[in-house]
């Protein structure tokens, strides 16, 4: 055993990392941690072995000794720790894989915070998501101890780096597995999981997997989140090495705007789920029909084509795509007369903008206008639909962009729409994270001064909440020059927002340009200020070219401008040599001298490409253009009989490129003329397109009110056909009931001739028989007056009689007025009255119904001396009551006499 140690302890590192006892190998990981611990830097050359073979630790890691494996796994974190990042880079392809299946589901404590700190050591030295990729497949091992461990490891890493370092996305994409597992370990780490994003994330989580969980499960976890509510956002624990470098580098926090940037920092910042999710391509899934049902004369069909729109953009990231038909949709449903379709509008607006986000910024000038002109609604749900798609539209936005059409609808002369419009900016101020200028806050200042003149205290403090606001970002100095001329009592109500107000913008001074680029900058500046000298400098410059050069003006084509020109320009040409540019400088600097003469012979190469809109004023440049264009040419002799080629080149090219660059100037000047005749024709075609649409709604409104009108008017028309029909009916009732009374009258007349007294009496005319009171009011009708007293009490029993009898069969005129009650009908083998057959001694129907039963031809000659005539009155009586009972029903049907 003792020679077994001492060749052991003899043999390198690497060889008993792989020797087949393992106590060697326990032994040799044990003594590499010593050395590693005790290198002074990363480049020891202790570290070599290891990193020119880093499958020597694929072995430590995954050692069959438990024991062994152990120290094994130590000495790996003892070897990140000390490596440095090249460590991690060369050995995690080898160690990771084990370090999750065998490591982290050890039964050994030891061995599985050893493996779990070489993780963490992993993403410390590097960056994270190379682990997370290596860590993710163990998720759908076989073995359920496996997929807990590793959801336990994510838990840790997230707890100690953060979702701001580490990123949650792939780990919240398959979180919903473990969930779903048989295993209880595995859900209990996947709601530890899950609760540690909630700590980062909040709701900002939930919908990148809370749609495939089961209604228990979120149940459970809402309970979960419901206990850590009120807990306050988690700070990192660990830093990556890059990190730590940033802050070792950062300055102290005394040093100038470090202590204020540092207080920015320590402010958690939130995560937004935009951030987290997946863009969607949502314009393949809109309907077809969506503009024909959008443009639809049914509100009902408008709002439910809206509704579904909704539900398609309702997305945390949207694919960006061409939104151009949809968004001039939207903005045509923001004057909508219904205002449940504005509602909706307003809320397919705000999950837009929100799924958007930057690309969203080339629809703003099209939907801000529309949707504060609709502020006007005094309807709270409508008013809140429209503020919160204002506010996404600024977030996809900036405060700068927003800014022109929310100060122009502080000019509107609907109140509400004032109202809802400083709100909405009261909002942009406290969320925008970029200080306006001081252009945008004079704007928003002389805006919000107008508005304490209002009349409604509601714009009054608006106002001053803007102001107060703004003076919370820019500071009580910087907006003391924007409330001069305000009265003590509105100052005072502006430092009262001041002080309450609560911004995330602060405005900060400009940092001063460095000493050397100030130092760089003054001879420019100087030489700029020599320039501008014209007709100092040009006139003693002009003469020593004269005498200095002498040749023909052949190859200049243009003589618009003149050496004097170019030396009063300050910006050299895009053509001109470096060295070119500094002879005229030094030749204008002396004046009229010998440095002047000896500059001139190299004036023509730096000014060979004379730009054409440098152009000196009129008297200075007419003064020196024959000495200035002579000077030029003679300049070109000497220069073309020296070197022919190259001397002659830059002339012929300079005149050329001045030609070209007029003309580029003028392409240009027309392109931008297209452009803005590009831009107003669109503008002029939305405006058509939106003036078409509202003549298709009115159309289609007009089309709907002669629908409903066509209707009504059959309508009425069926009323009155059936008017009609009434009125017919009833007028062939009336003919039917005078025809029944004509044959009563005659059955009367017939009745009374045959029950007439004597031969000689006169019987009675049809007038006596219409007549109702006339047989009572005549009383030499018979020869004798009629004053019985007996009569007149058998009348009135046979009139109390017939009453009765009407009352009792509740309608005189049954069975179709085909006969009456009073019509005479054969009794006892007789022929009816009114057939004429019925002899003088003859019963009639009356004496009958008198007498209550038949008589016998001894009792009708006793009665024929006064019952006929007493029969006679009362068929007169009868018919006068019949008249009434028809006059009566006459009335009750609004049936007019003919």
């Amino acid at each position: 055993m003792a020679e077994q140690e001492e060749d052991f302890s003899s043999l390198p590192l690497p060889d008993r990392f792989q020797h087949k006892i393992w106590k060697v190998r326990k032994a040799a990981y044990e003594d590499a941690a010593k050395q590693f611990e005790a290198t002074p830097d990363e480049n020891d050359p202790a570290f070599r072995p290891f990193l020119q073979d880093p499958g020597l630790w694929k072995g430590a890691v995954a050692d069959s000794n438990v024991a062994a494996q152990q120290d094994g796994i130590a000495a790996l974190c003892s070897f990140l720790k000390y490596g440095g990042r090249e460590s991690c880079t060369r050995t995690r392809s080898y160690t990771l894989t084990p370090l999750v299946e065998k490591c982290l589901s050890s039964t050994r404590a030891a061995t599985k915070a050893s493996a779990l700190e070489a993780i963490l050591l992993y993403i410390e030295l590097d960056t994270p998501g190379p682990i997370l990729e290596d860590l993710l497949p163990a998720l759908s091992n076989k073995q359920p101890k496996v997929i807990a461990a590793t959801l336990a490891a994510l838990t840790a890493i997230f707890h100690n780096y953060g979702c701001k370092t580490v990123d949650p996305k792939p780990v919240l994409k398959v979180l919903p597995k473990p969930f779903s597992h048989a295993d209880k370990n595995v859900r209990a780490e996947a709601t530890n999981l899950a609760v540690e994003f909630y700590r980062w994330l909040r709701e900002a989580m939930k919908p990148m997997f809370w749609g495939d969980l089961k209604p228990t499960q979120q149940t459970e976890m809402e309970a979960q989140f419901d206990k850590i509510k009120s807990e306050p956002t988690p700070k990192q624990e660990r830093f990556l090495r890059s990190q730590q470098a940033a802050m070792a580098r950062a300055p102290p926090p005394g040093a100038d705007g470090a202590e204020d940037e540092n207080e920015l920092d320590a402010e958690p910042e939130e995560i937004d789920v935009y951030d987290l999710a997946e863009p969607q391509d949502v314009l393949s899934k809109i309907a077809p029909d969506f503009h024909d049902r959008l443009g639809s004369s049914k509100w009902k069909e408008r709002k439910d084509a809206l509704e579904g729109l909704f539900g398609i953009l309702n997305v945390p990231k949207i694919k960006d795509g061409d939104f151009n038909e949809i968004v001039r949709g939207l903005a045509k449903c923001m004057k909508d007369a219904n205002i449940a379709v504005v509602t909706q509008a307003a809320q397919c607006i705000e999950v837009l903008a929100k799924g958007l986000r930057k690309p969203f910024g080339k629809y703003r000038s099209v939907l801000m206008s529309p949707i504060m002109e609709r502020l006007k609604e005094k309807k709270a749900s409508v008013s809140d639909a429209l503020g919160a798609a204002l506010d996404a539209v600024f977030i996809a936005t900036s405060l700068s962009e927003c800014l022109e059409e929310t100060l122009e609808s502080l000019k509107h002369k609907n109140p509400q729409v004032k109202e809802g419009t400083m709100k909405f900016l009261v909002r942009c101020l406290r969320t925008t994270r970029e200080a306006p200028a001081k252009p945008e806050v004079a704007s928003i200042s002389e805006a919000a001064k107008k508005l304490l003149s209002e009349s409604s205290e509601v714009l009054r403090s608006g106002g001053a909440e803007v102001l107060g606001t703004v003076m919370k970002i820019m500071g009580e100095r910087a907006m003391g020059p924007y409330l001069e001329g305000l009265d003590e009592i509105r100052k005072t109500k502006i430092k009262e927002y001041f002080e309450t107000a609560e911004v995330k913008a602060k405005d900060k001074p400009k940092p001063k340009p460095p000493p050397a680029a100030a130092q760089r900058a003054a001879p420019a500046g100087g030489t700029r200020k020599v320039a501008t000298k014209k007709p100092a400098t040009k006139k003693p410059a002009a003469a020593p070219s004269i005498y200095a050069q002498e040749a023909p003006l052949a190859p200049q084509p243009t003589s618009r401008s003149t050496p004097g020109t170019k030396l009063a320009a300050p910006k050299p040409s895009g053509l001109a040599a470096p060295g070119g540019l500094k002879a005229p400088l030094k030749r204008t600097l002396p004046g009229p001298g010998g440095a002047a003469s000896t500059a001139s012979p190299r004036r023509p190469v730096a000014q060979a490409p004379p730009p054409a809109d440098d152009e000196p004023p009129a008297p200075p440049r007419l003064g020196l253009a024959g000495r200035g264009l002579a000077g030029r040419s003679l300049a070109k002799a000497p220069a073309a009989a020296a070197p022919p080629a190259s001397s002659m080149s830059p002339p012929p090219a300079s005149g050329l490129t001045a030609v070209e660059r007029a003309e580029l100037e003028e392409l240009r000047l027309d392109k931008d003329r297209l452009l803005r005749q590009a831009d107003d024709f669109r503008q002029e075609r939305s405006r058509f397109n939106s003036e078409v649409q509202e003549l298709k709604n009115q159309n289609a409104q007009l089309i709907e009110d002669h629908t409903r009108d066509v209707l009504s008017i059959k309508a009425k028309e069926t009323q009155l056909v059936r008017a009609r029909s009434d009125c017919e009916a009833a007028e062939a009732m009336c003919g039917q009931l005078r025809r029944e009374m004509e044959r009563l009258k005659r059955a009367l007349t017939s009745a009374e001739r045959v029950n007439s007294p004597t031969v000689g009496l006169p019987s009675p005319s049809r007038d006596a028989m219409g007549d109702e009171g006339g047989i009572y009011r005549d009383t030499g009708m018979y020869g004798a007056p009629h004053d019985n007293r007996a009569g007149m009490r058998a009348r009135m029993s046979y009139t109390s009689t017939l009453s009765e009898e009407k009352e009792n069969t509740g309608d005189a005129f049954a069975g179709q007025y085909g006969r009456s009650k009073l019509s005479p009908e054969p009794r006892n083998g007789r022929t009816s009255a009114a057939s004429g057959s019925v002899g003088r001694n003859s019963p009639t129907p009356y004496t009958s119904a008198r007498s209550g039963g038949q008589k016998s031809s001894t009792d009708s000659a006793r009665d024929d001396g006064n019952g006929g005539v007493e029969s006679w009155k009362r068929a007169a009586e009868v018919t006068s009551a019949l008249k009434a009972k028809i006059e009566q029903m006459k009335a009750r049907q609004g049936i007019s006499r003919p």
